[in-house]
């Protein structure tokens, strides 16, 4: 059933029990008033009959001074017995009477002739009207009834019938009209609501839900659906996004992978060519292959490394890491591996933050290694460490030509590289910047990029350790060459 015929049929429902309530209400308080009326009549009447029978008159409506036609007198004696009875008819008055019981016990003796009952009988014939009784105890011991037709009450209350069966009716059609009325309003809304959701299942999710915003049910449905619809259509947004990354990611990375292989089958087809055979030609062939697949290993590591962040974050397991010392380390090894490409360090205090030395490491190596391969021989560069509120900045800044604003906003995707006719024996496949990013968001930080015609800045943000301030770089450490690489032991004096 249709939430519309429902709202329908309860309206109809509340609305015929409202009005049937009231017509019994009504009824019920008009006839209670008449009966009361008619009670006044009959003690009205009771006391000069009753003056009369003491006086020794006769049971007729004329000795007993009755003119009100319809009134009914009987007397009974004190087993029961008729004594006598009449009535007084007027012109028209059917010829009927009150259908009395055979037994009287309205009164019983020794209460005194105040106390009454009144009660309620039909008449002898069929037709006749309803007889409204009072009986009372005599002074003699006897009984007098009186009794009054209800036929003007039961007239009136018959016309109140049909007038309350018309009005009720009448309400019920004029209630079912305004709830027709105003369910439909109501339910436009929802119908609008409908008309979009299908809409939206067709694949039309820039569609919203009207009436959003109003301080009522149906508009806080709506807010909250077209909350959900931004939600999904952002969802949506970003799985097409992913999935565009994702296919640009297996043909870059095919692409990448396919140079070192061709190069290799190349190598491989000079070796069964003959170059076994002539020794110059053999030696190129290996260094060729091992200079290939070299770049093939770096190339896999780099992209199973990039999983590998994607998949599941760095091991919890983070100790206090000095930048001052982690940057200083990477300074020299640049200065040692590319000394065309001076890099200076400038720190005036220990930071320390809570992180992986290694991993770390390689981000500040991976921006300083961007810094030799995209900028001329003779660039200088500075790396800077500092304090900003709550989080470690490490800033490394070339003098070099910049990047586009282009260039600048996908810096950090994966293969983007901002030369795309560089070599990639020189240029790298372009992951360098992307595992750094990585590594960074990682530890809970943030890397970003500014460029200008004069140079490029690149700005690592992670935060301090918890309650530790800066404090001056301790004298002491001791940097150790490692495999043409640096660790750092640090000795820091406690305070």
């Amino acid at each position: 059933m249709k939430l519309r015929t429902r709202l329908l049929l309860t309206s109809a429902l509340v609305a015929m029990g409202t009005l049937l309530v009231a017509d019994l209400v009504t009824y019920s308080k008009l006839k209670s008033f008449l009966y009361a009326q008619e009670d006044r009549r009959l003690d009205v009447s009771h006391r000069p009959i009753e003056l009369g029978l003491q006086a020794g008159l006769p049971v007729t409506p004329r000795a007993l001074g009755i003119e009100a036609p319809g009134i009914f007198v009987e007397v009974r004696g004190v087993t029961g017995e008729l004594v006598g009875h009449a009535i007084a008819r007027g012109p028209g008055f059917a010829p009927a009477s009150p259908r009395l019981p055979s037994v009287i016990n309205a009164m019983t003796p020794g209460f005194g002739g105040e106390l009454r009952r009144y009660f309620t009988v039909a008449s002898t014939v069929a037709s006749g009207p309803k007889w409204r009784v009072r009986s009372s105890l005599l002074d003699s011991g006897g009984f007098l009834v009186l009794a009054v037709p209800l036929d003007r009450v039961e007239r009136t209350l018959g016309s109140l019938r049909r007038t309350e069966l018309a009005v009720t009716l009448l309400g019920l059609l004029a209630a079912a009209g305004l709830a027709w009325w105003a369910v439909r309003r109501a339910v436009r809304p929802l119908a609008a609501m409908a008309s979009t959701a299908t809409r939206i299942s067709s694949g039309q999710l820039d569609h919203r839900v009207p009436g959003a915003g109003a301080n009522t049910e149906v508009g806080h449905v709506a807010t909250a659906l077209n909350d959900m619809l931004d939600r999904i259509q952002e969802s949506f947004a970003e799985r097409d996004a992913s999935e565009a990354r994702l296919r640009r990611f297996v043909a870059d990375a095919s692409h990448e992978l396919r140079t070192p292989i061709s190069a290799i089958s190349a190598y491989a087809e000079l070796f069964g060519r003959g170059a076994d055979k002539r020794p110059d030609d053999l030696a190129k062939v290996m260094r060729g292959i091992t200079s290939e697949s070299g770049r093939m290993k770096r190339l896999v590591d780099d992209l199973l490394l990039l999983a590998r962040l994607d998949e599941q974050p760095l091991s919890a397991e983070r100790i206090p890491v000095d930048l001052v010392h982690l940057c200083r380390a990477a300074v020299e090894s640049s200065n040692l591996i590319g000394p065309d490409w001076p890099v200076e360090l400038r720190a005036d205090r220990g930071v320390e933050v809570l992180a992986e030395y290694g991993p770390l490491r390689q981000v500040i190596d991976n921006l300083l290694t961007n810094v030799r391969v995209h900028t001329p021989k003779g660039t200088r560069a500075t790396v800077t460490v500092s304090v900003d509120g709550g989080l470690g900045v490490i800033t490394v800044t070339d003098a070099g030509s910049g990047l586009s604003p282009d260039e600048a906003a996908r810096a950090f995707e994966r293969f983007f590289r901002a030369d795309p006719s560089r070599s990639r024996a020189s240029g790298g496949a372009g992951l360098g910047l992307a595992i750094a990013a990585r590594l960074v968001r990682s530890y809970h930080g943030l890397i970003d990029v500014r460029s200008d015609p004069t140079g490029a800045t690149f700005e690592v943000r992670i935060p301090l350790v918890s309650s530790l301030a800066a404090r001056p770089t301790m004298p002491g450490a001791e940097d150790t060459m490692v495999g043409g690489d640096f660790e750092t032991s640090e000795i820091l004096t406690k305070s």
